[in-house]
């Protein structure tokens, strides 16, 4: 079942009581789109998720409902807690996992899950695809949700990337090829090869929207899985082979340069 409903607030009353009203849906299926980021709240001044039943909306105020039963029903993986400061986190994000939720829920995403574990206010800096797995920071702050973000920014957060592509690499290469008009520079170095496969390491100088997979494809060496930018030819019934693998970066907390790296069995491995 999917709904996209709009209620617009004509006296005082209950979140809850208000969507019950209107939809065929129960009061627990209701409360669990809530607590799961599918419902939204304009008070006239910000749209904004609300999460509990009991919640009180005004007259004039607009109640938005997002609900797809498939996407409510998926339980996320679980991401693994790296380390934790006061105001940032580090962590390994599995495939399958969101960097951010959407309008329809944010139950599956590492922000809102980070949140719940850590009870702290969360904010992206940075994201990696569903499809992709491995470290990412989490400010919890919004001082260093901007630090960190400058960081990004200014090209000064240090990334590596693991992959396995089609076809055979075994020299360091350089790809310096512009997307969506922006200079965008990608490092590669072989790693292992087996079967028409490579497995490398990858260094990025920029950030552009999926800047690796889109560099790989365009010599010919599209990642394992990409269902998005391989040929047609060339596509793969297994999951993307991308992995973020090491994260370097200033402590917003102590101005001391930390590197994260993750652990060499969750490492993406070429088989043979």
């Amino acid at each position: 079942m999917i709904l996209e409903k709009t209620f617009t607030i004509n006296q005082k009353s209950q979140a809850l009581e208000v969507i019950s009203e209107c939809v065929d849906l129960s009061k627990s299926k209701i409360k669990d789109a809530m607590e799961k980021g599918s419902v939204w709240l304009d008070d006239g001044s910000k749209v904004s998720r609300i999460r509990r039943s009991k919640n009180e909306v005004l007259p004039g105020q607009t109640i938005y409902l997002y609900y797809d039963e498939q996407i409510l029903s998926k339980i996320p993986a679980k991401p693994l807690l790296i380390d934790s400061m006061k105001t940032y986190s580090v962590w390994f994000k599995p495939k399958g996992i969101f960097s951010q939720g959407s309008k329809w829920g944010d139950h599956c995403s590492i922000i809102r899950i980070a949140s719940k574990e850590l009870q702290k206010d969360s904010f992206p800096v940075h994201r990696l695809d569903r499809a992709t797995s491995g470290l990412m920071v989490i400010a919890h702050s919004k001082n260093s949700a901007r630090l960190l973000s400058d960081q990004f920014a200014q090209r000064e957060i240090k990334k590596k990337y693991l992959a396995i592509c089609d076809g055979v690499i075994d020299t360091n290469k350089i790809i310096d090829y512009e997307l969506d008009g922006k200079d965008a520079l990608t490092e590669i170095f072989p790693v292992d090869t087996h079967h028409d496969k490579s497995l490398i390491e990858i260094n990025i100088k920029t950030g552009r929207k999926h800047q690796i997979r889109r560099h790989l494809s365009m010599i010919d060496h599209p990642v394992i899985g990409d269902r998005l930018y391989s040929d047609s030819s060339v596509k793969h019934e297994i999951d993307l082979c991308l992995q973020s693998i090491y994260l370097g970066f200033t402590c917003v907390e102590t101005g001391n340069w930390r590197e994260f790296n993750i652990d060499e069995s969750q490492k993406l491995k070429l088989e043979k």
